[in-house]
């Protein structure tokens, strides 16, 4: 495949977290970049924008593979190299997670941590868990003293404001003299690379748009809710354990939590539905008898663009078209690793970061 040269000219069709990751690498680079996106810059035709950008490797380990995880753990070393090159601050945490569980729901969290500690065997440079009791879960979130008697602390684990992070990689790329073309879909068809007066590499990072190309990809639903909640304090992410709907809280900077439960095999953008709500919020009561009086912000859903095997790929659709998409529920987590897998594939023509993680790459089909 082709190897990229520097200076190159290179379009990237979709500016959501892919995209915009890749235009920032490639423009520091020295490259000349063209970003093509059919929505606006507030990224809201993309799954990144509704995302909780939870950065969970241990707890995701209990519902997929271990390539991802070894993902996960490489993106809590790589975000903060990434954050620090951008013009505007976002909200960055490393205080680990928190899982909780009502008495009626322990034999579920058993079977929960059990998985956690097969994969820690599986893994071992994974953090080992801590077992909470009754006085030990107050003194990791105070917030929730004399609510719960057990749960379990996955130390490290992070997460980030997804919406301060496109924001300031918009900000970052205008900088860098990126062209962003607003409002401007594009097939890749629409492009003759390598020819005169066009890219010399197109990257399409358009998640379920690229569905007219690749036919594998589906959508899985996801309902979320942002809350402003003065009255509680959560210092990380935490987890509810539910037999139908396991819930999770992300708190953001002024007492703004982000909170979800929904996955449904749907590529039903509508508004959510009443009984989605009502759980996710009846669960959320649960947890903290102060979001009782938090004002609701936002109900909102999205697609999360999703491969039969529900793991991540590239895929060349001839030797100067790559394809990178099917980050499913796991974007904020992975997406370092698969852009620098990009990056890396891009500039030798091969990844060995892809071989490591398990990514997928497919050459194209020759006719």
């Amino acid at each position: 495949m082709l190897a990229l040269t520097t200076p190159s000219h290179i379009a990237i069709l979709g500016a959501g977290l892919m995209g915009r990751l890749l235009a920032l690498e490639l423009a520091r680079e020295g490259h000349r970049v063209e970003v093509f996106e059919a929505k606006g810059p507030e990224a809201d035709g993309a799954a990144a924008r509704v995302a909780a950008a939870m950065l969970a490797p241990l707890a995701e380990s209990a519902i997929t593979e271990p390539g991802v995880v070894r993902m996960g753990q490489y993106g809590l070393t790589r975000w903060p190299q990434l954050i620090a090159q951008l013009d505007a601050p976002v909200y960055f945490q490393q205080n680990g997670t928190l899982v909780v569980w009502h008495r009626q729901d322990a034999a579920d969290a058993q079977r929960l941590c059990g998985l956690f500690e097969k994969n820690r065997r599986l893994n071992p440079s994974l953090p080992a868990l801590e077992n909470l009791d009754a006085q030990r879960l107050p003194q990791v979130e105070p917030a929730l003293q004399g609510r719960f008697n057990q749960g379990v602390y996955l130390p490290g684990e992070g997460q980030l404001d997804n919406r301060q992070l496109l924001a300031a990689l918009e900000q970052t790329l205008t900088r860098l003299g990126v062209a962003l073309h607003w409002h401007t879909p594009r097939e890749t068809t629409d492009f003759q690379p390598g020819t005169n007066c066009q890219p010399d590499l197109v990257l399409d990072c358009r998640g379920l748009g690229a569905r007219t190309q690749w036919s594998a990809l589906r959508g899985i639903r996801g309902e979320v809710v942002r809350v402003h909640a003065p009255e509680v304090t959560l210092q990380r992410p935490t987890r509810l354990v539910h037999p139908r709907y396991p819930l999770y809280i992300a708190p953001k900077q002024d007492h703004i939590f982000v909170i979800g439960a929904t996955e449904i095999e749907s590529d039903d953008m509508g508004p959510a539905s009443l009984r989605s709500v009502m759980e996710l919020l009846s669960a959320l009561y649960t947890v903290h008898s102060g979001f009782a009086e938090a004002r609701i912000l936002e109900i909102a859903t999205q697609c999360r663009p999703t491969l039969p095997d529900n793991l991540p790929a590239l895929r060349w659709l001839d030797e100067r078209v790559l394809q990178v998409n099917g980050l499913y529920r796991h974007g904020y987590m992975i997406s370092p690793a698969m852009l620098d897998a990009t990056l890396q594939l891009l500039r030798t023509g091969s990844t060995a970061l892809a071989e490591d993680f398990d990514v997928a790459v497919h050459a194209p089909v020759l006719a």
